[in-house]
């Protein structure tokens, strides 16, 4: 039952020929009370909680590892329906005046950006809505924001789709994920406190702001064509002129708590953080309304770059600002659990062959 939407919820209830109340009830219950059993339904008749609890369940994965950083950042290792290969991270990123959780979408990833350590698992499957959605009811549980208390402020304010996978090669999962997340009837997350990260799947951005209504990140990471396509090979398909077109497409037609986009750009040692590197960053993305999220490369197992220099980092950010583009160094958190930007991998022996899984990633999502 969990991982449906209030529409589906009330049809499935009209099925089984109760009320379409009592449906939007048990929506209710489910989202804005997290409650994980029928049978604590207690304005639903008995009778009604019985054939619920024979016929469905409410199953957000199971947690098989919750690491605490020095920092206060919690990494959750989360398995699906008991399938040893299906099992993802999310991390959890408190902050003095907000609280970010960061989910995933894939189980492994198609894409193999050279500077992530997710690129080295290779693509499971996609997660299903319910799984996306669990993530977060899995947080908001840990962290107490459930059983909810009038007047109590929620410790995860801001979602980002910053974790394993590609989020626009499972549009239709997300999107729906997204729906239950931001549904005022249930958990009702704000879609502007809900950021979309992509690597460049061109011809879905614009939907971001038109379906989705939620913010925006671009995985940049070079302003150089050609390098681009070298630590990104998505960019083959999708080269960065065709990228900053679909990016001013979503920028008209965002709405206005959404419409600034985030460039990331992780910085890697003597690659892509020479200073014309940074002008040509400017140059890229000066005509947008851009902040431009400047992260230290965090180093993980087998990884063949190295970090910039803390020096390098805070002269590139300096050439940015002065040269007009909003900008800013991400502190890394949670990298002595490996929970940081770049660092989430989930063991699996894949099944998928990637070059496979990336050709028909986009047809798939939709």
């Amino acid at each position: 039952m969990f991982g449906k939407t209030r529409e589906e919820v009330i049809e499935i209830t009209s099925g089984m020929h109760i009320e379409k109340y009592r449906g939007k009830q048990i929506y209710e219950w489910m989202y804005s009370k997290g409650s994980t059993l029928f049978q604590d339904m207690s304005n639903l008749p008995i009778d009604t909680r019985r054939e619920l609890e024979t016929n469905y369940r409410i199953d957000y994965g199971r947690v098989l590892e919750s690491q605490l950083s020095k920092d206060g950042t919690r990494k959750m290792l989360i398995r699906y329906n008991g399938d040893t290969k299906a099992t993802v991270e999310c991390v959890y990123i408190p902050e003095s005046n907000r609280g970010t959780l960061c989910v995933s979408a894939q189980v492994g990833c198609s894409l193999s950006c050279k500077f992530c350590h997710t690129g080295t698992q290779s693509l499971y499957r996609n997660l299903t809505a319910s799984e996306i959605a669990g993530q977060y009811m899995i947080a908001a549980w840990k962290e107490k924001d459930y059983p909810r208390q009038l007047g109590r402020k929620s410790s995860i304010s801001n979602i980002v789709f910053m974790g394993q996978g590609e989020p626009l090669y499972n549009f239709r999962n997300v999107s729906k994920a997204v729906g239950i997340l931001t549904d005022q009837a249930g958990i009702g997350m704000a879609p502007w406190r809900i950021t979309i990260s992509t690597s460049g799947v061109a011809p879905l951005i614009p939907r971001i702001a038109t379906d989705l209504r939620v913010g925006l990140a671009i995985s940049l990471h070079s302003a150089d064509n050609d390098l681009r396509s070298e630590i990104m090979p998505i960019n083959k398909t999708y080269p960065i002129p065709v990228l900053m077109q679909s990016c001013a497409e979503f920028a008209a037609q965002a709405s206005h708590q959404s419409r600034r986009i985030t460039f990331e750009y992780v910085m890697l040692d003597g690659v892509n953080d020479s200073n014309a590197d940074a002008k040509r960053l400017v140059d890229l993305v000066r005509n947008f309304p851009a902040h431009v999220n400047i992260i230290p490369f965090n180093p993980w197992p087998g990884s063949i770059y190295r970090q910039s220099s803390a020096a390098r980092v805070a002269e590139f950010c300096r050439l940015v600002r002065d040269r007009g583009v909003f900008a800013s160094v991400r502190t890394p958190r949670g990298d002595d659990i490996l929970a940081a930007c770049g660092q989430l991998k989930s063991t699996h022996d894949s099944v998928a062959n990637d070059m496979e899984a990336s050709a028909t990633a986009l047809a798939g999502a939709l």
